[in-house]
């Protein structure tokens, strides 16, 4: 079962803790992996894989973005944000030693520890692929405790795939399968050239003793779940999150509903078994 959300606080949830951007590293053209300090090392921010947070463009407003680092690691807050609106346009225009802040963490999170000795299906397509970074270094740095491993990331050129510079740290792992694929090739790509369901339908994953966490824009989870059903597996062993869908974070201004689920107190998430009736509202 996915976890329940945490919901206490220690701290005022409304007020973001004091961050410096430490780095701005551009991933694709549109997409840049911010890692931020917190300006206090007291303050408490404990997260895990699947949770998300609010960050500030101080002047210009804040917006939520699911967290891709991992707390053990200790190399920061990071966040890939895709430029796509004001405040993520102003994050973008922001240099390393500028300050900002951070709200949260919030929402539940992928429950890793379960799936411990089950093979592991990751599919992410475009910038849905960053909530997926935080699941694939967890298990990865605990390669023992699970399964095989397969990874599926899709974008619509080479240049769109995220985090390129981790694919052969991934590729070397034991019993674990990257695969790229890009909708549409240039003169350097010598990869899959194929849409996300196509690919899932060409390699069967096996269902057996097997999770699938997929990420990535609605129609991409629509039809990837789909061939998932075609292949046995059931919902209850998909999994996804929503965070896209958030607004306060707090289950308060009640935008974030799918059915009688609210985004950011039930989730972002969620198994498809939870929320299958709703589908059509990806």
């Amino acid at each position: 079962m996915v976890k329940e959300a945490a919901t206490d606080l220690i701290t005022n949830p409304f007020v973001p803790f004091p961050a410096t951007l430490k780095s701005a590293i551009e991933l694709t053209s549109d997409v840049k992996l911010f890692t931020l300090e917190l300006d206090n090392p007291a303050d408490e921010f404990d997260y895990k894989p699947g949770q998300f947070a609010f960050v500030s463009a101080y002047g210009v407003g804040e917006s939520p973005f699911g967290l891709t680092s991992v707390p053990y690691r200790k190399e920061g807050l990071q966040f890939a944000v895709r430029k796509v609106g004001t405040v993520t346009t102003a994050l973008h225009q922001l240099e390393p030693g500028a300050k900002t802040g951070v709200r949260g963490p919030f929402g539940n999170f992928f429950p890793l520890d379960d799936y411990r000795g089950k093979n592991i299906i990751i599919i992410g397509g475009g910038i849905g692929f960053a909530p997926l970074r935080p699941v694939i270094r967890t298990v990865l740095d605990n390669r023992s405790d699970y399964g095989d491993v397969i990874i599926i990331n899709g974008a619509r050129t080479p240049g769109d795939l995220c985090f390129s510079p981790e694919f052969d740290e991934w590729s070397r792992c034991p019993c674990t399968n990257l695969v790229l694929t890009v909708d549409a090739a240039d003169v350097s790509w010598n990869g899959r050239v194929a849409l996300v369901p196509a690919v899932v339908a060409d390699l069967k994953p096996s269902p057996q003793n097997s999770v699938a966490i997929i990420c990535g824009p609605p129609i991409m989870i629509r039809f990837t779940l789909t061939e998932m059903k075609k292949l046995g597996f059931e919902d209850d062993q998909i999994v996804t999150t929503l965070e896209g869908k958030m607004k306060c974070g707090l289950g308060k201004c009640f935008r974030c509903n799918v059915g009688e689920k609210y985004v950011c107190r039930d989730g972002p998430v969620f198994t498809f078994a939870q929320i299958s009736r709703f589908i059509e509202q990806f």
